[in-house]
């Protein structure tokens, strides 16, 4: 493998597939010289979409054929039996035998969960992969996970999360020390489930940037760097927030539309909603990290377009060039040292 970073794209993954997928991987060459791209999927349909554009030449843009596609609804355990030559499996192997650094998908989330598990494997000492993502906040963003990978924890994959979660905010965004919080009903020491208790037990003795409880409206507020909870509170969290984003934008447009006088009201405040807008977009922070898995897998929304998609990409490559998977590994080790030592 040269110097250079190589991604490989799931290119027939996702509600649209390689009509989005092949304008992001051109878009993040041109921000990237230093990335090559593996477009993995239906060679002819590839080949033609790539001429299309015009990049037919371009030497940092290959394409990897694929027989078969993981449909959207299809079981996990299916595809995982049955597509053995899927493009989602396909790229994984890439990242397995070491020929690309990392994979991007926009496709079936259970099936890409469990094939990246089987593929790839666990990290020594991670038990559960989680699935990690930065929302906006009032003071720039905030990590949190897990985001639906797993549906019942207990307080030691709460704990992994924890640090998972921390090696990643520390990695990206270049503060050493993240405040850590749990998800929890309350601030009180008494408050939440045993779970959570018994997580917060271990994370007062094992993590020293670890803040204390967090309740929902701190995942906005910015007073937490990294926000753990399992996998079930945290796709229920996500998915309101998203609907209650949308309400919000819906309801805007409403009340701007509702006369000649808000018509003009809105044409002057335009610039405001407009850099409103870009701040709580979407699109901006698309792509989630699969975390705890012996490579760099990113997952994309299913509906993502050129930008997002092209945003998750960016998300591949600087967790290439931070080495996640081997500072997690080693932040374990060093917890695991010192526990010993006690």
């Amino acid at each position: 493998m040269s110097n250079d970073i190589s991604i490989a794209l799931d290119a027939m993954g996702g509600d649209t597939g390689l009509d989005v997928i092949v304008p992001a991987a051109i878009s993040a060459l041109g921000q990237h010289p230093d990335v090559r791209i593996i477009l993995v999927g239906d060679e002819p349909r590839l080949a033609a979409a790539v001429a299309a554009a015009g990049e037919s030449a371009n030497p940092r843009l290959n394409i990897r054929h694929a027989s078969q596609q993981v449909e959207m609804d299809e079981m996990a355990s299916a595809a995982m039996r049955n597509k053995k030559d899927s493009s989602m499996r396909v790229a994984l192997d890439l990242v397995k035998e070491g020929v690309a650094h990392a994979c991007v998908s926009a496709g079936n989330t259970g099936a890409l969960m469990a094939t990246s598990r089987f593929v790839l494997k666990m990290l020594p000492g991670i038990e559960r992969p989680a699935i990690c993502t930065s929302l906006p906040s009032m003071t720039g963003h905030t990590w949190m996970l897990d985001l639906g990978a797993n549906v019942d924890c207990n307080a030691e994959h709460l704990f992994q999360f924890s640090l998972m979660g921390s090696v990643l905010a520390a990695a990206v965004d270049g503060n050493e020390h993240p405040r850590v919080g749990l998800l929890n009903i309350g601030e009180e020491d008494i408050k939440g489930n045993e779970q959570v208790k018994q997580a917060a037990q271990l994370l007062q003795s094992g993590m020293p940037n670890y803040a204390g409880y967090a309740e929902g409206d701190d995942i906005y507020k910015g007073g937490f760097d990294v926000i753990v909870c399992d996998g079930f509170v945290g796709n229920v969290s996500l998915k309101t927030s998203e609907g209650v984003a949308r309400m919000i934008a819906e309801f805007i447009k409403q009340e701007f539309r509702r006369n000649l006088l808000t018509k003009l009201a809105a044409m002057i405040v335009m610039p405001v909603l407009k850099a409103f807008r870009r701040r709580i977009d979407p699109r901006a922070y698309n792509g989630a990290s699969l975390l705890g898995l012996r490579g760099i897998v990113i997952k994309s929304h299913g509906g993502a377009d050129a930008f997002a998609f092209a945003n998750a990409i960016k998300v591949a490559i600087l967790e290439v060039r931070e080495n996640v998977p081997e500072r997690i590994t080693a932040r374990l080790r060093a917890y695991e040292e010192n526990r010993q030592a006690l």
